[in-house]
């Protein structure tokens, strides 16, 4: 179920959004022009390895304090493939800026950072003797789609079931069916996998982003002025 757009309105110009999107862009065809064994050591320093975060923030390594927080959020802005930026893109470019339309511009900010250092956070508990690096906006884009679940549950989102099938589906479903999805996954492959060997996509860092996004929402004002076109 791949989302194409949305009927929602928005009363002002996304700017976080856009420099979000451009700036994961960016990153990524950096990366590109890095070597094999660059790249690899790259995402090593800049991912969330759950295993070295643990080690350094209980004192385990005498490794600096930095290098378990940065990754925290440089994590936010790579990418392993172009399916990867593109999905994540995507899905950012469709529901980000009606999120940020009601919180304004400097509180998503925020409130997108926040959601990925929760989603961060949740990867490392629920995977604490990973070595796997972990990278992708996904877990801050996961927080979005929370709040649009609470704020916007019956606006109408045209998605696209491969190969030919197009629908619009109230957002609530969509997206309740995307989390549904993401916590059975994530459970399966705690189930079958040891913590040891886990990799490939962090489930449970879209779960925590997820509900952190629907908290956060149920917390933050809605910014002032919001109808007024153009409102910063």
């Amino acid at each position: 179920m791949i989302p194409l757009r949305d009927d929602q309105p928005t009363f002002s110009t996304p700017f976080v959004n856009y420099f979000l999107i451009v700036l994961n862009v960016l990153v990524f065809v950096w990366e590109l022009s890095l070597g094999h064994r660059a790249l690899n050591a790259f995402m090593m320093q800049f991912g969330v390895v759950p295993h070295h975060a643990l080690a350094v923030l209980t004192g385990h390594s005498y490794d600096p304090i930095g290098t378990a927080v940065v990754p925290l959020f440089s994590s936010l802005f790579l990418h392993a493939s172009f399916l990867h930026v593109g999905g994540n893109m995507l899905f950012l470019w469709i529901f980000g800026d009606n999120v940020e339309d009601y919180l304004g511009h400097f509180t998503y900010l925020v409130f997108y950072l926040v959601s990925g250092l929760a989603a961060g956070v949740t990867h490392i508990l629920l995977n604490q003797a990973s070595r796997v690096p972990s990278i992708g906006a996904s877990g801050a884009i996961a927080g979005v789609l929370g709040a649009y679940f609470i704020l916007y549950p019956k606006a109408r989102v045209l998605v696209w079931f491969p190969p030919i099938f197009f629908f619009h589906v109230p957002a609530w479903l969509m997206l309740g069916y995307w989390f549904v999805i993401n916590f059975v996954s994530g459970t399966a492959t705690a189930i079958a996998e040891t913590s040891q060997t886990r990799g490939g996509i962090a489930f449970w860092a879209h779960v925590g982003g997820f509900v952190t996004g629907v908290i956060l929402i149920n917390v933050l004002r809605e910014r002032p002025h919001r109808y007024r076109y153009g409102t910063w």
